[in-house]
């Protein structure tokens, strides 16, 4: 499969952050993509199919995609373009056994450190979550639910385990959002993080460790594809 980008769902980029260069946009949309699966394991794309995809030149498509190389999720092919990198299901695993290991009680850590007045600011990206599931956005629900997990684990105070949980998430894979989506229930678990926000408000740091647990294996289990 070469040069052609699929059609559909999450053709547009649309800024999460102010500050964010179309660099930026760009990079977080085609990640998006590939962890969706809606750029394919394997598949082979060119800059300027993909920029015709998300409506900007071949440029930024092309610096972005170098940057994705760096991360291990495409790899250059010379004249043709870049190809998505595969990942195993032992990969798999094991990035979701470290995910547990470090994010809920990270989680646990970050809920009394909360201040209440960033809660609404914090239930605008839930919601962000949940109106991508809404329109069936599935790029945009990827990177509209990165920014939420990044910015809850941010308040527990230790950038380079918001790093580290962002790489991790970037080599995830969740090839079964598209018939999540297509069954009705991707808005059911987009609704979950709006239930982790009620557990944060009413200060329930263990109960919210539990639910950030549950969700990496909801992720890990249905999302991805495997085992429930």
């Amino acid at each position: 499969m070469t040069g052609s980008a699929p059609r559909g769902r999450g053709t547009s980029i649309e800024p999460l952050g102010k500050r964010e260069s179309l660099r930026d946009r760009v990079r977080n949309a085609l990640r998006a993509g590939i962890i969706s699966g809606e750029l394919a394991p394997g598949a082979v794309y060119s800059a300027p199919a993909l920029g015709a995809r998300f409506d900007v030149s071949p440029t930024p498509v092309r610096e972005a995609m170098l940057d994705l190389v760096k991360e291990g999720l495409v790899i250059s092919v010379p004249n043709k373009g870049f190809r998505v990198t595969e990942v195993s299901e032992r990969d798999l695993d094991d990035l979701a056994s470290i995910r547990l290991l470090i994010e809920p009680p990270t989680v646990r850590e970050a809920v009394p450190r909360i201040p209440p007045g960033d809660l609404p600011a914090l239930r605008e990206l839930a919601q962000a979550i949940v109106d991508a599931a809404e329109r069936g956005d599935l790029i945009g629900y990827i990177e509209a639910d990165r920014v939420f997990h990044l910015t809850l684990l941010g308040y527990a105070g230790n950038r380079r385990l918001v790093d580290v949980v962002s790489e991790l998430r970037s080599q995830t894979r969740l090839l079964g959002l598209i018939p999540l989506l297509e069954s009705g229930r991707l808005g059911q678990s987009a609704a979950e993080h709006h239930a982790l926000l009620d557990l944060v408000e009413a200060g329930d740091a263990r109960g919210a460790e539990a639910m950030t647990h549950r969700h990496i294996g909801h992720v890990r289990g249905l999302w991805a594809g495997g085992p429930r």
